[in-house]
């Protein structure tokens, strides 16, 4: 296979599971689901919709001061306004095409800052390390707060506490032995897991030689706890879900955030894992769809809109570079 047809591959192929998704959700509703759904969706509240939006506009503005913090070790200071620009297309990028936000902030901040692309992607690999810790951290959390629940789930399907006892000791066993194999085994697959643990400790251990280790764990709590906000408050768009604890979407945001990674910004995954989570309290298919296509429509447009003018606006405020 060449080089070009595995490009296009990576493009192409999350854009059509994204659109198959987006047909198994519509074919698997029915005609007056579906009317009820985009009633549901008509009759949401903007209010809502606008402080998910504004909220996810702060944890950007968060994440480019945040970006500094590691720049600056280094000896460069970008500008703030620059971060934000930068940041906001590169999201907008990864809608297009998966992943390749990354490498466009570090492109960006290499053409406008003159931070060395390898540098600048250096501290955005830290930055998604640190991010993938913070989502562990959460899905712990969803774990603690929800473990009624979860027990709820596993003893209808024939699996009470000894079950669940049972099975979280033959994982905690099953993954100490898997670092035991991985640690002594040679193979590529091996080596790159290595290489990836030996970078999440890196990014961890990174923070507290920083000067700004305060500042850059406050923000780092800041971003998630916005990320969590702006999908909480969409839950008063749809009256079935305005009761539901926060406990709830902690489960239902985990899912989310899955459906983000693997499809290009979530396209048609999103809505059908956020259903499934919230049908789990209670809450009809239904409103579920509503729920997940206002909020996943509401973060999207957001991206879609401030990403595009910040690809305009970014060339145009560096215009001597």
């Amino acid at each position: 296979m060449n080089n070009s047809l595995k490009k296009f591959l990576k493009i192409a192929v999350p854009i059509l599971i994204g659109l198959g998704l987006v047909f198994y959700s519509y074919s698997s509703t029915t005609p007056e689901e579906r009317t009820r759904i985009l009633e549901a969706i008509k009759n949401a509240n903007p209010i809502w919709v606008i402080l998910s939006i504004f909220i996810g506009i702060l944890s950007h503005i968060s994440r480019a001061i945040r970006w500094n913090y590691l720049l600056h070790p280094m000896g460069y200071r970008p500008k703030l306004l620059n971060n934000v620009l930068i940041i906001l297309t590169a999201y907008f990028a990864n809608t297009l095409v998966l992943r390749s936000g990354e490498f466009l902030r570090a492109t960006a901040l290499n053409t406008y800052e003159n931070v060395p692309f390898e540098k600048g992607f250096g501290t955005i690999v830290t930055e998604r390390i640190i991010d993938v810790i913070m989502l562990l951290l959460i899905i712990l959390m969803a774990l603690l707060v929800q473990t009624d629940v979860i027990l709820g789930i596993l003893e209808e399907n024939g699996i009470g506490l000894a079950g669940s006892l049972g099975l979280l000791l033959a994982g905690v066993l099953g993954l100490f032995i898997a670092i035991r194999i991985i640690k002594k085994s040679t193979s590529k697959f091996a080596l790159k897991i290595k290489k990836f643990l030996n970078g999440l400790l890196d990014g961890v251990l990174s923070i507290f030689k920083m000067k700004q280790r305060g500042a850059f764990i406050f923000h780092t709590l800041f971003i998630w706890a916005c990320y969590i906000a702006m999908f909480w408050v969409i839950k008063f768009t749809v009256p079935e879900t305005s009761e539901l604890p926060l406990g709830a979407f902690l489960v239902a945001f985990v899912a989310g955030a899955f459906a983000m990674a693997t499809t290009n910004g979530g396209l048609g995954l999103f809505p059908i894992v956020v259903t499934a989570a919230l049908s789990v309290y209670g809450i009809s298919k239904t409103s579920g769809d509503a729920y997940g296509w206002i909020m996943w429509t509401a973060q999207t447009l957001m991206v879609v809109v401030f990403g595009t003018i910040s690809f305009v606006v970014l060339p145009l405020l560096n215009r001597n570079r």
